[in-house]
């Protein structure tokens, strides 16, 4: 479906680990929503969702982030990120406020219209607007996907990003076990507890090897990026992609943690 102006108006979260590490996945997410026929913008007054400081109880300046996150994002239909632990922060910012603030209304009108992207396609755009170019796309790998926590627990995130990939020629999908448990990153959960952090990433990548995958996917870049540097470091042959870079065909791009990665090449 090509993109036109009657298409919904979205507003891209890029996400901090997105602009930082793998600008691919901003890439892909809008790829995808303009192939599902929205008209995409990224609103340069981002910054961080403010779940760093949200998680280690700085709430002023968790609510400073959070004006201006919602001031960034007025006006657009909807907000789509490629990350359910950025979006569910975003759930998040009505705790911020007081009921008397003027924020608080806005905090609840983002969190009405704010999405992860796998969830926004299928659950209200309708798997079926990328269905055409899905089958066009070929992986002939079998792959193996992570939960991520926030993605699976806050917003319900579970069969969109499988029933998408199903669509995609080539995929052999591989359920490892315990793929619903956290791989032990957490955001500033890793930094207090690294031996904690450290045994939950063993037994994920063990879980993750134990399938015969060649590609492990998922929907959140600090999980990804977390499993692939223990992946490498362990010396198993596993590759880590963002599902979006599946979906939107950019597999040719090297893998999470591969030293040749350079986008601007990929282009």
């Amino acid at each position: 479906m090509p993109n036109t102006p009657s298409g919904p108006r979205v507003g891209l979260f890029v996400t901090c680990l997105a602009d930082m590490f793998r600008p691919s996945v901003a890439f892909a997410t809008v790829k995808l929503l303009e192939q599902a026929g929205c008209t995409v913008e990224v609103p340069e007054r981002q910054t961080c969702c403010g779940q760093p400081a949200f998680n280690s109880g700085d709430r002023k300046t968790t609510a400073d982030i959070a004006r201006q996150t919602i001031d960034a994002f007025d006006g657009y239909e909807y907000v789509v990120g490629p990350s359910g632990s950025c979006i569910g922060m975003l759930h998040y910012y009505p705790e911020v406020f007081e009921p008397s603030d003027s924020y608080y209304q806005r905090a609840l009108d983002l969190k009405s219209r704010s999405f992860e992207v796998t969830s926004f396609l299928f659950d209200v755009i309708g798997a079926d607007a990328l269905q055409e170019q899905l089958k066009l796309l070929q992986f002939n790998h079998k792959v193996t996907y992570h939960d991520s926590c926030s993605g699976l627990r806050q917003l319900g995130i579970k069969q969109q990003p499988r029933e998408l990939l199903q669509q995609v020629q080539g995929v052999e999908l591989e359920e490892m076990e315990e793929a619903e448990t956290c791989c032990g990153f957490g955001g500033t959960f890793c930094v207090k507890y690294p031996e904690i952090s450290n045994r939950m990433v063993s037994n994920k990548t063990d879980n993750i090897s134990n399938t015969g995958a060649h590609t492990l996917l998922g929907g959140d870049l600090g999980c990804l990026l977390n499993m692939a540097g223990k992946l490498k470091r362990e010396g198993k042959a596993v590759e880590a992609r963002h599902v979006v870079e599946i979906l939107a065909g950019m597999a040719d791009i090297p893998a999470i943690g591969e030293a040749d990665y350079d986008l601007a090449q990929q282009l």
